[in-house]
């Protein structure tokens, strides 16, 4: 009678992972996420969907009524509210351009070899993106004082006068503007750097090789393998643009003459000062619709690679 070897033997198939053992996981993985699941329902998905229900309400007497689209109507017939738009449009068009601008001139130069301490000016740029939101538009505040403001001072020791900052709706705006270059150009500098840092140094020597100034190389090498940075600083800028609220109503409380009125003050006015919480939440939802818009519009413009 023949032995059986080993290579006789049936190869037994490979255990499946028990069904218990996949179930007992399940609970271990709710222990964890339970908690931040629960705040996360209690702290943004409840005030999130009561500010939606809210905004087709309006209260009289202290009594809920549901109105549907009343409030949505309303916006487009209110002039102040029109004047917001208008207001955040000229900021969007001119102020995060320049901005961006600068940020990648700035980005460029931070970046150079030759430059001495360069993670000091590095930190230096970027300190005013940490500076407090109030406190910095404080600052900009007093500087900006039609009466013994800093700026003022400089301005009449060389003989140009004094300018009215705060109180014309034109210099209001480029008030803002400026304080919201200072403040965000290093931060968005920081960023581009970090994009221009992660490009090889061959291309820049391959492009030197192909007779390609540094004008040119920068143009047609480097910007465009920047196309995803710039465009995350765009979109995020463009964001902080559409929620503006501390600078303006710190320095001009959204005027003169809402000249530098935004969706988010006149939302403000609108649910803490007027109690109109109806009116305020549909207000939030249209800015909340229109960052989406203006995101998916940048993304689809700009974010797309370019075919082959």
């Amino acid at each position: 009678m023949a032995v059986p070897t080993t290579y006789d033997r049936p190869v037994a198939p490979a255990r499946a992972p028990a069904p218990a053992r996949r179930r007992r996981r399940r609970p271990t993985a709710w222990i964890f996420a339970g908690p931040a699941a629960v705040l996360f329902a209690l702290f943004f998905a409840y005030p999130l969907g009561a500010s939606l229900l809210q905004s087709f309400t309006t209260e009289d007497a202290g009594a809920t009524h549901w109105v549907g689209l009343d409030q949505y109507r309303r916006m487009i017939h209110d002039p102040a509210f029109l004047e917001s738009l208008f207001n955040t449009g000229i900021i969007l068009v001119v102020q995060v351009p320049v901005m961006i601008g600068l940020a990648l001139v700035l980005a460029v130069l931070l970046n150079q070899s030759w430059l001495r301490f360069r993670g000091t000016w590095r930190a230096v740029y970027f300190l005013p993106a940490v500076t407090t939101l109030v406190a910095y538009a404080v600052v900009f505040q007093v500087l900006l004082k039609t009466d013994g403001g800093l700026v003022n001072q400089i301005l009449g020791a060389v003989g140009i006068g004094q300018v009215d900052w705060l109180n014309s709706p034109t210099w209001a705006r480029v008030s803002l503007i400026a304080s919201l270059t200072w403040r965000w150009t290093g931060y968005n500098a920081v960023i581009l750097l970090a994009g221009l840092q992660s490009i090889g140094k061959e291309q820049y020597e391959a492009a030197a090789i192909d007779g390609s100034g540094t004008l040119s190389t920068y143009t047609r090498v480097i910007l465009p393998q920047l196309r995803p940075v710039v465009l995350f600083c765009v979109i995020t800028s463009t964001i902080g643009t559409l929620q503006l609220f501390d600078e303006n109503y710190v320095l001009t409380r959204g005027g003169p003459d809402d000249a530098t009125l935004t969706p988010v003050v006149y939302l403000y006015k609108a649910g803490f000062q007027q109690l109109d919480f109806g009116y305020a939440a549909a207000i939030a939802w249209v800015v909340v619709a229109l960052i989406a818009a203006v995101s998916a519009l940048q993304y689809v413009a700009f974010g797309r690679e370019r075919r082959q």
